[in-house]
């Protein structure tokens, strides 16, 4: 299996949701008020999970999720899982961001789980934010092809297509890209910092992620036609590198789009 995790998470709806959550909260509200904003996030969550566990709630810590591609093998761990239902990330920082919002996204979209919450502990009161995901696994494989633009590798092209029927759209961009870098031969092979130029000028050298020695790729996952904005930067990119075309692969919901870029 592509993707494996020891609970088969249920699909709640917004109701079941809003139940459950109202007795995770009041023991958030209750670690909080204990421990301070100071703690550590493990502190945190061994405090929490004691609360739900004393209140008959079933909470588990650190549910391993596996994500194999061929041979590459990603490791991730979910915070605490209530009921076997939903996901809640706790954090310890100065305010939640969208990184954190996607973070816990990648959880819902990979466990097929609808919903999840993420907990920040660090402020002087407890700051929170639900994360809900539409798409389930069924959807997040329906995607259709644009390649037009594309004058890449069959074999690159293939290995994408590949990876994304096995994991399904939706997923931050660094997971795809360490899943093709490995792939690739690993960051060692893939990964050079090469010289750039402008009119004359040196100005040392920038990171490529290199398909081959003279062309380059990157991933991204970008909605609702950014496209065109990229596209123009990743030209400005190219012009004062000795890269001679960078093919760029965009992961959208419902599309995986192939674009080759030179100049």
């Amino acid at each position: 299996m592509p993707i494996h995790c020891p609970i088969a998470f249920a699909r709640l709806t917004e109701a079941e949701m809003r139940n459950l959550d109202y007795e995770v909260m009041r023991h958030a509200f209750a670690t909080h008020k204990a421990l301070g904003c100071l703690c550590d996030e493990s502190v945190y969550q061994a405090h929490l999970s004691h609360l739900l566990a004393a209140a008959g709630i079933q909470a588990e810590r650190e549910t391993p999720v596996t994500l194999t591609f061929r041979n590459f093998l990603k490791p991730l761990y979910l915070d605490v899982v209530v009921g076997q239902r939903v996901i809640y990330e706790l954090k310890t920082v100065a305010s939640l961001t969208d990184a954190h919002v996607t973070q816990l996204l990648n959880y819902l979209f990979l466990t097929n789980a609808a919903r999840g919450k993420l907990i920040n502990f660090r402020p002087a009161s407890v700051e929170t934010r639900f994360v809900n995901s539409a798409m389930d696994a069924a959807e997040r494989r329906r995607f259709h092809i644009e390649a037009s633009e594309w004058s890449g590798s069959s074999e690159f092209k293939e290995l994408i297509e590949e990876l994304v029927t096995d994991w399904g759209t939706g997923l931050d961009q660094a997971l795809y890209t360490q899943a093709v870098m490995h792939c690739l031969g690993g960051e060692e092979a893939v990964t050079r910092q090469l010289p750039m130029q402008l009119g004359g000028v040196s100005l040392g050298n920038q990171r490529f992620h290199l398909a081959k020695e003279d062309a380059a790729f990157r991933i991204t996952t970008f909605q609702d036609g950014l496209e065109s904005k990229h596209q123009l930067q990743l030209r400005k990119l190219l012009a004062p590198s000795p890269i001679k075309s960078l093919h760029w692969v965009n992961i959208a919901r419902h599309e995986i789009s192939f674009h080759s870029i030179a100049l």
